[in-house]
């Protein structure tokens, strides 16, 4: 049985409240699907998450996610998710940044965002000052690029195998076992408007099975 209590609560002039609040270290509000998101300048978010954790009891850091726009000049969005554990209430703090400028560590206001803050700098490199162990925490170390990154090959640059000569694990270029495919989504209730695979087999057959394999009439006894 379902609990009565709502997912999300409603949180009154929560935009208006928070805007107020941040100044201009906001740069813009977004409401939008019942969801909050405040862009603000990447230098303050440490002091922007703070407020809002001790302020506005926005308790938890839930996730820091990453996002790659590789056409704008600062092409990483940082995303931090938040979630008011006595509200019932979320929202989203982002921060723009690029390859090479660094992003303020929150790990002295959360320490789980450590991890975190890891992950984003594993699949998207991007540089967190203050962060004390910022290594890679998904992919090996000695693991080339980033993955979530939209200039990534999709196929990556190398494989890894264990080798049962070396008895230890090795790298290797990627060798593909078949090219990539071209997969076509159309619709079950509509047919292909090019030949399928196996369609030159029945060539010359009628489909409404009037014609048989052996040329003899179909449906009769």
């Amino acid at each position: 049985m379902g609990h009565k209590a709502p997912a999300i609560a409603d949180r009154p002039n929560a935009a208006q409240d928070i805007a107020a609040r941040l100044g201009k270290d906001l740069l813009e509000t977004i409401d939008a699907f019942d969801e909050l998101a405040f862009v603000v300048q990447r230098d303050a978010i440490a002091d922007v998450l703070q407020i809002l954790r001790d302020e506005f009891d926005y308790q938890q850091l839930v996730e820091i996610a990453g996002v790659d726009y590789p056409e704008r000049a600062e092409r990483f969005d940082v995303c931090y998710h938040l979630l008011s554990l006595t509200a019932n209430h979320r929202i989203r703090v982002k921060i723009s940044t690029d390859e090479d400028t660094p992003v303020p560590s929150v790990t002295h206001i959360w320490p789980v965002a450590g991890w975190l803050e890891r992950e984003v700098f594993d699949m998207f490199g991007v540089i967190f000052d203050g962060n004390t162990d910022l290594r890679r925490i998904l992919t090996d170390y000695g693991f080339k690029g980033h993955p979530f990154r939209k200039d990534f090959p999709l196929s990556g640059h190398v494989e890894m195998r264990y080798s049962e000569e070396a008895k230890r694990v090795v790298y290797e270029p990627v060798q593909l076992a078949q090219d990539f495919r071209n997969f076509d989504f159309m619709s079950p209730w509509e047919g292909a408007d090019y030949v399928l695979p196996g369609d030159e087999k029945v060539a010359g057959e009628k489909v409404n099975g009037e014609k048989s394999d052996n040329g003899k009439s179909g449906g009769g006894k």
